[in-house]
């Protein structure tokens, strides 16, 4: 048997790397400008985090959470998404009291799933997440730091916005009754999965995909006829917030979020680039959610992005640096390239010092590796204090006196 990833995992080899890295130092800086911190929870919590935030009749919980127990006893599960460990941080650190919090992170991800593009049983997520802010103002601001993170990006112009309000609490228990008499009328036609939750949960039966399901939630209500006063100017806030930063969006009476303390605003950026797996971000506001935990009432909004659907989107290859080649030749040259490779690595200069070979092999790499120029070291070098620069983009060659190399390097690369 020869030895392969898990299925639905993959090696993040360098090309990846670096284009996964684009992806996380875009967030992280342009959530910073927003005045968001980085945080990084465990990848590991007790099932129960999971369990009391994402519901035990979700896909997620029944069919796609790794839970296991350990050699403790105890029952835990690698993480399916962010935003229930950094609520499950806020009680645990006692955060409450420091609010308003904003945070950003990024990380692996684990869900068991079907694996496709886009879509792994091991993934990557950066998300946000405001706590402590219940007006509209933060809906807005988590809503534009995405916009500004996809527009960092350079891929703004694949996406677009799609806004739905899910109302406050009130509005809900009228939309739920509503919705559960619509449902009731075509129980025939509903999946088994879709009448367990007609009991329990019927609002996820919005997010069901089974054909049959989506054949009957095509004519259902919609949010907007149960909406209150409150819940109308709570939207048009946000929708108003959004006009004022000209960022575009269109609105989606589908969107939702099943679980009951998900309200007012639900958002998603999709694309059409990456087939069947459009949505690249996705959140919405969770006033209910810490308390559900047995938190204090904390207001809460923010989203999640999926770094390898984000990095799919990228434009171009991720190149890294041009690297300057150092070539010693024979015994003497070895010992002084080792100081010399290193004074430039502090210079700020990326290096590549050979390991072996005559001038011919480690040229080869040199060009291999994309290096920008050589710096060539042999006994006639070290007699007269220099090195020969190759530029390798050119082929101009000149002999350069060590203390001025960094100046010349600086000049070419």
């Amino acid at each position: 048997m020869s030895l392969q990833p898990v299925r639905g995992t993959h090696d993040v080899l360098p090309e990846d790397g670096r284009r996964f890295r684009t992806v996380t130092e875009a967030g992280r800086a342009t959530a910073e400008r927003y005045g968001y911190h980085e945080i990084a929870t465990p990848i590991l919590e007790f099932a129960e985090v999971f369990k009391r935030t994402l519901g035990d009749t979700s896909d997620i919980v029944t069919k796609e959470m790794y839970t296991f127990t350990d050699k403790g006893g105890e029952e835990v599960t690698l993480r399916p998404e962010g935003t229930a460990g950094v609520a499950r941080a806020l009680i645990s650190g006692g955060l409450s009291q420091h609010l308003p919090l904003k945070f950003f992170y990024q990380g692996p991800m684990f869900r068991y799933e079907r694996p496709q593009k886009g879509r792994l049983r091991q993934f990557h997520q950066i998300g946000v997440e405001l706590l402590g802010v219940a007006e509209a103002l933060g809906d807005i601001e988590v809503i534009a730091l995405g916009a500004a993170i996809l527009s960092e990006l350079g891929i703004a112009a694949k996406t677009r916005l799609e806004l739905n309000t899910l109302g406050n609490s009130r509005s809900r228990a009228v939309y739920r009754e509503v919705l559960v008499e619509y449902l009731s009328r075509h129980r025939n036609a509903l999946s088994q999965d879709s009448l367990i939750r007609l009991e329990r949960n019927p609002l996820r039966i919005l997010d069901s995909k089974d054909p049959g399901d989506r054949a009957v939630i095509a004519d259902a209500p919609g949010f907007g006829e149960s909406l209150d006063a409150e819940s109308t100017e709570f939207f048009a806030a946000v929708c108003a917030g959004l006009d004022a930063l000209g960022i575009a969006y269109g609105l989606n009476s589908r969107l939702v979020r099943g679980l009951d303390y998900y309200c007012h605003t639900a958002f998603e950026f999709t694309t059409d680039a990456l087939g069947a797996q459009g949505a690249v971000i996705a959140g919405g506001r969770y006033d209910g959610l810490i308390s559900t935990m047995g938190g204090p009432e904390t207001a809460g909004v923010g989203w999640a992005a999926g770094i390898e659907r984000l990095a799919l989107l990228l434009d171009g290859e991720a190149n890294p640096a041009r690297p300057i080649a150092v070539i010693p030749l024979g015994a003497a040259a070895e010992t002084a390239a080792l100081p010399l490779a290193e004074r430039l690595r502090r210079g700020g200069f990326s290096v590549d010092l050979g390991y072996r070979g005559n001038l011919k092999r480690r040229m080869n790499r040199a060009n291999k590796i994309n290096a920008r120029a050589a710096v060539i070291i042999g006994d006639d070098e070290l007699a007269q204090n220099s090195a020969t620069l190759r530029d390798l983009d050119s082929g101009e060659q000149t002999l350069v006196p060590l203390d001025a190399l960094d100046g010349r390097l600086a000049s070419i690369v």
